[in-house]
């Protein structure tokens, strides 16, 4: 999790294996406040379930196109969380996330968090 004015590295959540983004999500059951708006990708829909504040991009139907409207509010979530992009890509420059990582899977949550923690001291300089 990121935070929007800070760009800070708020929340991370790991686990064993391959599992999806929104179902770590739900498993982690983070607390978000109701004033908090949050904002997924695609493959976070169905998260107005849980947080009634929240906004994905809408996705087109089968067979379908978007309509204007839509892609127009595609268009301005995604000039809003491009900044997370941003992030996560800076954090990938440590290669831990970008490789396979071959060390010691215990200690992957400490050395990624030491990472996050190194990146947001270097937006404070």
């Amino acid at each position: 999790m990121i935070a929007a004015e800070t760009r800070k590295v708020l929340f991370t959540r790991f686990t064993h294996g391959k599992k999806h983004d929104f179902k770590l999500f739900k498993e982690s059951k983070l607390f978000i406040p109701c004033g908090i708006m949050a904002q997924g990708d695609t493959g976070y829909q169905g998260i107005q379930k849980i947080h009634a504040k929240s906004v994905t991009p809408r996705k087109r139907r089968r067979g379908q196109q978007l309509s204007r409207e839509d892609k127009k509010f595609n268009a301005d979530i995604s000039s809003k969380r491009v900044f997370v992009e941003h992030v996560i890509g800076r954090i990938k420059t440590f290669k831990i996330v970008a490789d396979k990582y071959r060390n010691r899977r215990k200690r992957f949550g400490l050395r990624f968090n030491l990472i996050a923690g190194i990146y947001n001291y270097q937006l404070g300089k």
